[in-house]
């Protein structure tokens, strides 16, 4: 009976059927090649037959990753200075950095990493890092701000230094804000890393470059299809998240 309702609430879930979906298009396209043919007939081979669309997400997921750490790390660090007394002069500026950063067109960023360090994913890291750190700037300062004064102060109350404020009670309540931040920054960078296989870096883009390059429409689908997939399960394991955080922050207020 426990097993029924368990495969039953697995059927009603989106995020099950999405992450079905995208293992099936990262291991088993090959088993597509009669529908691409059709489609495509004069496509030959219809399937991308270059690295596995396995190997290409688990570089592209590791690019995206990285980047995005380092994201995050840049950006919830400049958004905590940003909020401190002795940062908030400095607020105007890094706001303005990180909005260049991301109108920046990451293109443009390519080129001028390039010649400095060169073909591959290091200039890929170095384009997708700037480009995520603007909302995650600025999501850390709102989270940050949107903490009631009284809570902060029924905390000082009770003798937390600063830093114990910001650690146990301004981060927490400002999490769901944060993450948003994170979440958007990252799922940004999803779609933005195929770029990185215009400069040698191996990503989901390589069977797009290669298919607009020669012409062969049915590879620019396949790795569209696993990008997009891949792009939408993220945000929705991210909505996951943000739905636990936002209760655990509403427990914390109430309490």
């Amino acid at each position: 009976m426990t097993g029924t309702r368990t495969l039953a609430r697995l059927a009603g879930d989106p995020l099950w059927w999405v992450s079905l979906l995208f293992v099936f298009f990262v291991g088993f396209m090959p088993l597509l090649r009669p529908l691409f043919a059709a489609a495509f007939p004069a496509i030959a081979p219809p399937i991308y037959g270059g690295d596995a669309f396995l190997t290409l997400w688990l570089f592209h997921a590791a690019l995206v990753a990285v980047s995005s750490f380092t994201a995050t790390l840049i950006g919830v660090a400049g958004g905590v200075f940003a909020t401190r007394q002795a940062g908030s002069a400095f607020r105007p500026m890094l706001e303005a950095l990180a909005t260049i950063g991301q109108t920046f067109p990451p293109v443009a960023v390519l080129a001028i990493a390039v010649p400095a360090l060169g073909y591959g994913a290091a200039p890929t890291f170095v384009a997708l890092t700037i480009y995520g750190i603007l909302p995650i700037l600025k999501n850390t300062m709102a989270g940050i701000a949107s903490v009631p004064a009284a809570v902060s102060e029924a905390a000082a109350t009770m003798g937390l230094t600063r830093s114990e404020i910001l650690r146990q009670v301004e981060l927490p309540l400002a999490a769901p804000i944060i993450l948003a931040g994170i979440r958007i920054s990252v799922i940004i960078n999803i779609g933005t890393a195929t770029i990185g296989s215009t400069v040698g870096a191996i990503t989901l883009g390589t069977p797009i470059i290669g298919g607009l390059v020669s012409d062969k429409v049915s590879y620019v689908i396949q790795g569209a299809i696993v990008v997009g997939l891949f792009a939408i399960l993220t945000d929705m394991i991210f909505e996951r998240i943000d739905r636990r955080l936002r209760r655990f922050a509403k427990r914390d207020e109430q309490g």
